[in-house]
């Protein structure tokens, strides 16, 4: 990961774009491949169940003409923890920006850490900084997984 993030640092450097706004997407785009990281799931292959696709993801950084870049990140996510992480990112899409900082602090006050070592902050942190809504898709790609799509716009 941290070649990933030298990677696009140094991008980020290369291009004439206000400082603050180089920082903001690069502060995104951590905290997106953090979460990819920690909660993609090892999707089985069909022919071998034995055999695990080894934690397969992807993403992608794209600037538009009007100046707006989108992160698109993409990983398998189990089917039955499809409803709990778009309830969540539902959830997230209907506060303000000042429900999102009070939710954000309630979260950091009185959640436990999870098995996978987060607090659930992650995808409350990137709507915050972003100061947009999040787009997703969860398409089936068997009967156990979905490949979980997540675009964050920053303008």
């Amino acid at each position: 990961m941290e070649s990933v993030y030298q990677i696009m640092e140094s991008r980020l450097e290369a291009i004439d774009e206000d400082p603050k706004k180089k920082k903001k997407v690069y502060n995104i785009l951590v905290e997106t491949l953090q979460n990819i990281y920690h909660h993609m799931d090892e999707m089985q292959r069909e022919e071998d169940p034995d055999d695990t696709t080894s934690r397969d993801a992807m993403f992608m950084i794209v600037r538009d003409n009007e100046g707006v870049y989108k992160i698109h990140t993409g990983n398998y996510v189990l089917k039955s923890k499809c409803d709990l992480l778009q309830s969540r990112i539902d959830e997230i899409n209907l506060m303000s920006s000042e429900e999102l900082r009070a939710h954000y602090v309630d979260k950091l006050n009185t959640t436990e850490l999870s098995s996978k070592g987060g607090a659930g902050l992650g995808i409350i942190e990137i709507a915050r900084k972003s100061g947009n809504k999040l787009g997703y898709s969860f398409n089936p790609v068997s009967e156990k997984f979905s490949f979980f799509s997540l675009i964050v716009s920053i303008g």
